[in-house]
């Protein structure tokens, strides 16, 4: 079975995806794996493939901001706040904002909150398009392992048969830059 999943064809993921399973494809710096935000089991399966505790949280990554408002708050900033969220939109920096009462927990682990970004990686915009919502979306590496740059170091990782949405990354070196929406703290250098 070819689980590759060519740029022009992210039909096949979207089906993954609806499916509730976890694919991998790239973003701006490495390869992340996602699966649907709404979906409990498809989350629960990313974070067993992970190793990741649920408490810890997840980023969504989205095509763009009207994909991310059924997740988050926005209402609780100002203008300026705003403005500097939407001077590093699309681009490789993530906010965390108030999450909406209605995020479910899987989302957000420990917090009253959620981190999401905007992105500007043409295959993960044409994803989130073809999906019609944002995606779940956290480094594509085993515990303990570096983050994948590579389709081939995905199947190293994960096994032949991974789903791969199959690109180049954006070439940046360092993961996204992780910030506070409200307050502007950075969290993770980007």
């Amino acid at each position: 079975m070819n689980n590759y999943l060519p740029s022009d064809s992210v039909a096949n993921a979207v089906a993954l995806l609806n499916n509730e399973n976890v694919i991998a494809y790239p973003t701006e710096a490495v390869f992340g794996v996602g699966c649907d935000p709404d979906s409990e089991t498809a989350v629960m399966k990313l974070l067993d493939l992970k190793q990741r505790p649920v408490e810890k949280g997840l980023i969504l990554i989205a095509a763009d901001f009207e994909q991310l408002k059924p997740y988050i708050d926005d209402s609780r900033l100002t203008a300026e706040q705003r403005a500097a969220v939407f001077s590093c939109w699309p681009g490789p920096v993530t906010f965390v904002f108030p999450a909406r009462a209605t995020t479910p927990r899987w989302l957000t682990g420990q917090f009253d909150s959620l981190a999401v970004r905007v992105t500007d990686h043409p295959l993960v915009i044409e994803l989130c398009r073809a999906y019609g919502k944002p995606i779940v979306s956290t480094s594509a590496n085993l515990s303990g392992l570096p983050p994948c740059r590579t389709t081939e170091e995905v199947h190293a990782q994960f096994g032949d048969d991974f789903p791969v949405v199959n690109g180049l990354t954006g070439g940046r070196l360092n993961p996204s830059e992780i910030r506070d929406a409200l307050t502007g703290e950075r969290f993770r250098q980007g």
